[in-house]
């Protein structure tokens, strides 16, 4: 077996600057490279929208997040997982990270969140620098893979193909 064959490759992602370096994106393209808000986009295709925040926590820090984030692997980070609905159906699960390094002054609002969106605050605050969109197609057993299955599609193995979109937001001189 090839050492990229093995179980630490299989749980990376890989991360493009474009879309079309992801297969068969079809119809999901244009929410992937959509730079507004997803929430904001998602309340406008639905007569009902709800966040639910499956949780905000301290935890260690993904290893292809870790390099993006200019930490050292499994670090520990603030990390917030919510899925958005629409008209009572699951559409979107999001992942946020902070390091510890950021502290509340530099995130104010980040760990009073709740049910609350976070895009509202990152697009509303002038402070605030979107970097460039990644895109990826998660592998199996990538840990977000993993968790967006079990909530998107609880109890089912053979889950849709999941898209993901990343970027880094910067706040003054923090991450």
């Amino acid at each position: 077996m090839h050492p990229s064959e093995g179980p630490r490759f299989l749980a990376q992602g890989h991360w493009h600057t474009h879309v079309h370096r992801l297969s068969e994106v079809g119809q999901m393209r244009p929410w992937l490279v959509d730079a507004a808000s997803l929430t904001k986009k998602l309340r406008a295709h639905c007569v009902e929208f709800r966040l639910q925040c499956l949780h905000q926590r301290l935890s260690a820090c993904l290893k292809d997040e870790a390099a993006v984030l200019g930490v050292a692997p499994s670090s520990k980070v603030w990390e917030r997982e919510v899925l958005l609905q629409c008209d009572g159906e699951t559409m979107i699960f999001a992942h946020t990270v902070v390091p510890l390094s950021a502290t509340a002054a530099d995130w104010p609002l980040f760990k009073t969140l709740g049910e609350r969106s976070l895009g509202t605050t990152l697009f509303n605050d002038p402070q605030i620098k979107r970097g460039r969109l990644q895109f990826a197609r998660l592998p199996a057993q990538h840990p977000l893979m993993l968790r967006a299955r079990a909530a998107l599609y609880p109890g089912k193995l053979d889950a849709a193909r999941l898209y993901a979109r990343r970027c880094l937001y910067q706040r003054s001189k923090w991450h």
